[in-house]
């Protein structure tokens, strides 16, 4: 389907008729007379082009919103720009078992690839956190400092992670020399 325009008519075999309010990046926010307000991808193949307005123009490029929503989803999901980060093969297909002191409790048994994507990602986000901070533009160089001086010793508490990665470029350091 092409690139509908806000106040086109279309048809959905749920929710009736209703008219296009907003366009985004990969949906439309549509109001329907049965179903009220819904947000449809722009790929859905149930939408039928009852009537296009007029003075509807074609669409062309993103605005600026858009790009802004985009490069957030791809920042999301993938945590900021980081490299493929490799577990040591001795631990592949490993699993993590805690016991807890209490016998009478459950232990806990977590595959060692699922520990170790928590581990990075936990490493991956005190890496964006560094970058907001240092990019803050309401905190002074001391408060910067300070906040860096936290994250360092975040990074050497999680030192004892280090035997799980296959790199030692992606080790964790902390304020050591």
């Amino acid at each position: 389907m092409n690139e509908l325009a806000v106040g086109t008519r279309v048809s959905h075999p749920v929710y009736g008729e209703g008219i296009i309010a907003r366009s985004h990046l990969t949906i439309y926010e549509i109001f329907f007379e049965r179903g009220g307000k819904s947000e449809m991808s722009k790929y859905n193949e149930d939408l039928e082009v009852v009537e296009v307005p007029a003075d509807a123009a074609p669409r062309t490029g993103l605005s600026l919103e858009e790009i802004e929503e985009a490069i957030t989803f791809v920042m999301d999901k993938y945590q900021g720009i980081t490299h493929v980060v490799k577990m040591a093969d001795k631990w592949k297909g490993g699993m993590l078992d805690m016991k807890p002191a209490n016998p009478e409790l459950q232990s806990k048994e977590v595959p060692m690839e699922a520990f170790f994507h928590k581990i990075v990602m936990l490493r991956d986000r005190l890496r964006v956190l560094e970058q907001n901070i240092n990019s803050h533009p309401k905190l002074d160089d001391e408060d910067r400092i300070h906040l860096q001086q936290y994250i360092s010793r975040a990074y050497g508490s999680l030192t004892t992670f280090n035997v799980l990665f296959a790199d030692k470029k992606d080790y964790f350091k902390g304020q050591g020399k």
